[in-house]
């Protein structure tokens, strides 16, 4: 006959599919009981009502049992976690690592009315990436998506932004669709390729227009950031607007010292106009990491010529001017954009086309830079002009 012990044993390798812990770990297994004849009865809780992963939860902890010696038969009895066991769940989980218990840092989110970020404190880990550009029609999003897959494909654990409020597309992008679930103040991501995702994409319709200004865009902004559950994450890249406005300021003032990448193409106006996006860098308390050129030039397969249908050396100059790193030119391809269209980003429908073999190339070249030694200071944007370091 099996033992509680090696039920609980077993059960310990079965994570919950949102937050990526073993569900004995997060107090989901309220008890085990063992027939005489060798069934086996788990008690699980689920976090909330109507979970939307409730079947694979019951198929990997039948699985998880199935082969255990002795066991005849498998009976779950599901249940909802009650709102105190909710709260400490995400007590818990918030305490782990949680930029929440420096409380400089939570002080000053507080002070301003907002939550501060889990995953951005002094003794963070995570590597934060704003890919910004000048104006629209770059590529700034596919980029952004392909980079985000690449990282998780290196091994990474990778989470994706998708702050351009008006314009979200990352959801189409990365092929994902629902609703976030949302208990005691967190959210879970959803999750696709790898990446776990949060936009606004998620929580109205596509076609259905934003109209918002500065204090609901800063809100909006700080509450993907505060209250998604990001777990364990190396990096977390975040899909800006264009230009330099309200939420562009409210990132910044939120995650000081944060590294941006500029998304630019070969022309002279879209390199002039990108720019004024890389110069915000030095005005509030980030760190420009380089220039990727989108569009860079078309390759025709029947004379092997590369057409530079822009221009050319657009984004090299920038670099230039800017005093940063070119990281690299990303050719035209129809399939990056019909991957964009259909949800499967180019780095996972084939990794060897000669744009995702750059943009492949442009992420271990972001892997491999040095986080920013920035501090992870209070905003100089805060009330009196701080810019104290913790």
């Amino acid at each position: 006959m099996p033992t509680k012990e090696q039920v609980f044993e077993a059960l310990s390798a079965v994570n919950d599919p949102e937050i990526h812990k073993p569900i004995t770990e997060l107090d989901m297994v309220r008890g085990v009981e063992i027939s005489g004849d060798g069934v086996v009865t788990v008690f699980i809780l689920l976090t909330v009502a109507g979970c939307p992963l409730r079947d694979q939860i019951e198929s990997e902890v039948a699985a998880a049992l199935r082969d255990l010696p002795g066991v005849t038969g498998i009976k779950l009895n599901l249940g909802v976690m009650t709102e105190e066991q909710r709260g400490a769940l995400v007590s818990r989980l918030r305490g782990a690592g949680s930029a929440q218990g420096d409380d400089a840092h939570a002080g000053h989110a507080h002070a301003q009315g907002m939550k501060p970020i889990a995953f951005w404190g002094p003794q963070s880990r995570t590597r934060v990436i704003l890919v910004a550009s000048g104006k629209g029609g770059v590529g700034k999003s596919s980029i952004t998506a392909n980079l985000a897959v690449a990282l998780a494909k290196k091994g990474f654990n990778v989470g994706l932004v998708d702050a351009d409020v008006w314009g979200f597309s990352q959801p189409r992008m990365m092929g994902v669709s629902g609703r976030p679930t949302a208990f005691n103040g967190m959210m879970l991501p959803l999750e696709k390729h790898g990446v776990k995702i949060v936009s606004m994409g998620f929580f109205m319709p596509e076609d259905q227009p934003v109209i918002w200004r500065g204090p609901m865009l800063h809100r909006a902004v700080n509450q993907f950031l505060a209250d998604a559950y990001w777990g364990d994450v190396d990096f977390v890249l975040i899909d800006m607007p264009p230009g330099t406005g309200d939420v562009a300021i409210s990132v910044a003032s939120f995650l000081p010292g944060a590294d941006m990448v500029v998304v630019t193409t070969p022309q002279e106006t879209a390199q002039k106009v990108a720019a004024r996006a890389g110069k915000m860098t030095e005005q509030v308390n980030l760190r420009l990491l380089g220039v990727i050129e989108n569009m860079s030039y078309y390759e025709c397969a029947e004379c092997n010529e590369k057409h530079r249908i822009f221009g050319e050396g657009g984004g090299r100059h920038l670099a230039q001017l800017l005093g940063t790193e070119f990281l690299g030119e990303v050719p035209l391809d129809q399939r990056l954009r019909e991957g964009a269209d259909i949800g499967v980003p180019l780095v996972v429908s084939d990794p060897a086309s000669p744009a995702a073999e750059v943009l492949i190339e442009i992420a271990g070249k972001i892997a491999k830079r040095s986080p920013s030694l920035v501090g992870k200071r209070l905003s100089l944007l805060s009330a009196g002009g701080g810019g104290h370091k913790h």
